[in-house]
C-alpha cells in the first residue's frame, strides 16, 4: 500500500511490521479520526485548515519510521541495550499511529468544555485497553501484550525512555509532523523547519539521545522558533478563538437546558451524560465527531424551541461570530474591570452576559526549562558532558521558561464598539 501524502510525499507500507499498520489503519476508531479536523474551527480563519486528525496520524506514524531509520543508521554508536528490535519498532510505530486516537470534536475545545471533562489521553489509554474496540482486538491478535505496550508510550512509563519521548516529548513525532502540516494546510508558513536535518542532528550521547552540537543547532532553534511562531500567528489566531467562545456557549446552553430537563433534540448520548456530570461510556464518546456535532448545530439553528441556543448555533453557522477586544494589562485587576465592563454592556443589549461575552486567555511556554531529565533536549559537543539546549543556544536560552500570553475580551459582535469605548472611557 502507498499514500501520496501533501507534506511528506509517498508513504509505503510494504515492510513485514506493516501488516498490523495496515489493519490499524482500518479500525473502526482510527477510521473516526477522518472525520475529526486536526485544527477544529481553525478553518473559519483559514479556509484550507481541513486536515483532519487521520492524516496526522499517518504522518506522524512516517516520522516515527524514519526516526527509527536513524536510530538504525548510528549502529554501534548506540548502546547496546538502546537499540530497536523488532518488538520496540513495532511498538514506537504503533503509538505515533494512534497516539491521537482519543481525541474529541473540535481539537483541544472540548476537553475543557465540561467540568471534569478528561483529556484526550485518557480516552486514547481507555480505547487500547477495552476488549470491545476493534483497536484492541487488531493489536492483541498480533501480541497480547501490545495494548498494554503501546498505552505506557502513551502515559510516558515506557521504556527506553527515548523512545516514550518520541511519541511525547520535546522534540517528538507529533510536533515533527503537526508544524509543517499545520503550516502547509494553512497556508502560513511560519511552521516551517527543516525535519531532514534535524532528525540527521540526532546521536546518542553515552544513553542520551542528544543533538549533535557540530550540525544540529541551527535546525533545533529553528523548530522552537516554528512552533512559537505557529502558535501567536494561527492557533492563538483572535477568529479561531471567538469561534471557539461561541462553541464553549452553545455547549453552556445545551448544559442548562439539561438541567432543567429540555435536552435539545438529536443530542448525543456523551455531551447528555457529560451536561449531568455523569460518567460517559467509551463507546458514546467515540461515536462523537465533528460531523456528528456540526450536524446538531445544524439542526438546533434551524428548528431549536430554546431562543438562545437557536441564535448562537445561527451565528455559528453564518460565520456570525463573537468580536475580540485586545488587552494590554493582563493583570487580574485589570481584566477583572474589563470583563465587568463588557458584562454590563452585553446586559443592556439584552444579551445573556454568561453566554455572550467572557474573557479568553491563550497562554504558551515556547521552550522550557523542565527539572525532568527526559523534558529536556540535550545538545553533545563532543569535548563535554551532553549540555542543556538553552545553555548553549543563546536564541532558546532567551526563551527559555518565558510566557507569552494573549488575554483578549470575547463579545458578541454587536457590542464590540460600544465596549471598546466603555474601556477607553474608564481607561482600561
Amino acid at each position: 500500500m502507498i499514500v501520496r501524502d501533501p507534506v511528506h510525499g509517498l508513504i509505503y507500507f510494504d515492510r513485514a511490521e506493516d501488516a498490523l499498520l495496515i489493519e490499524l489503519l482500518d479500525s473502526m476508531e482510527l477510521q473516526r479520526l477522518r472525520r475529526i479536523r486536526q485544527l477544529g474551527v481553525t478553518f473559519l480563519a483559514f479556509p484550507g485548515a481541513e486536515h483532519s486528525r487521520f492524516t496526522h496520524a499517518v504522518g506522524a506514524l512516517h516520522v516515527m519510521r524514519r526516526l527509527c531509520a536513524r536510530i538504525d543508521a548510528l549502529g554501534s554508536d548506540v548502546p547496546s541495550e538502546l537499540r530497536l528490535d523488532r518488538a520496540r519498532r513495532i511498538h514506537a510505530l504503533a503509538a505515533a499511529l494512534l497516539h491521537d486516537l482519543g481525541h474529541g470534536p473540535f481539537s483541544h475545545l472540548y476537553e475543557d468544555v465540561f467540568p471534569g471533562g478528561r483529556m484526550h489521553e485518557s480516552w486514547t489509554i481507555e480505547a487500547l485497553r477495552s476488549p470491545g474496540t476493534q483497536v484492541n482486538r487488531v493489536l492483541c491478535r498480533f501480541d497480547a501484550t501490545l495494548p498494554e505496550r503501546i498505552a505506557a508510550m502513551v502515559q510516558g512509563s515506557y521504556e527506553p525512555s527515548y523512545l516514550r519521548a518520541a511519541v511525547s516529548g520535546p522534540l517528538d513525532v507529533d510536533r515533527f509532523d503537526y508544524l509543517l502540516r499545520d503550516s502547509h494546510m494553512t497556508g502560513a508558513r511560519y511552521g516551517l523547519y527543516d525535519l531532514d536535518w534535524l532528525l540527521h542532528s540526532l546521536c546518542f550521547a553515552g544513553s542520551t539521545l542528544a543533538v549533535d552540537g557540530r550540525k544540529g543547532i541551527a535546525a533545533v532553534e529553528q523548530y522552537f522558533l516554528a512552533r512559537r511562531a505557529m502558535f501567536e500567528q494561527v492557533y492563538f489566531h483572535k477568529t479561531t478563538r471567538a469561534a471557539e467562545w461561541v462553541i464553549r456557549s452553545i455547549f453552556r446552553r445545551v448544559a442548562s437546558l439539561v438541567a432543567d430537563g429540555r435536552d435539545p433534540a438529536g443530542l448525543p448520548g456523551a455531551i447528555r451524560a457529560a451536561a449531568r456530570a455523569d460518567t460517559v461510556s467509551l463507546e458514546d464518546y467515540l461515536a462523537l465527531d465533528d460531523a456528528r456535532i456540526w450536524t446538531c448545530f445544524t439542526e438546533w439553528a434551524a428548528g431549536s424551541t430554546d431562543a438562545i441556543l437557536r441564535d448562537l448555533c445561527d451565528r455559528l453557522l453564518r460565520r456570525a461570530l463573537f468580536k475580540t477586544v485586545e488587552l494590554d494589562d493582563p493583570s487580574n485587576e485589570s481584566v477583572a474591570r474589563a470583563a465587568a465592563i463588557a458584562r454590563d454592556r452585553v446586559r443592556a443589549a439584552g444579551l445573556d452576559p454568561d453566554l455572550y461575552c467572557g474573557i479568553d486567555r491563550a497562554v504558551d511556554v515556547s521552550y522550557l526549562d523542565p527539572s525532568e531529565p527526559l523534558e529536556e533536549v540535550w545538545v553533545w559537543m563532543r569535548d563535554s558532558a551532553p549540555r542543556k539546549l538553552g545553555d548553549v543556544s543563546e536564541i532558546i536560552g532567551r526563551l527559555r521558561g518565558r510566557e507569552r500570553q494573549r488575554v483578549r475580551l470575547v463579545v458578541a459582535a454587536e457590542v464590540r464598539d460600544r465596549v471598546r469605548k466603555d474601556l477607553e472611557a474608564a481607561a482600561c
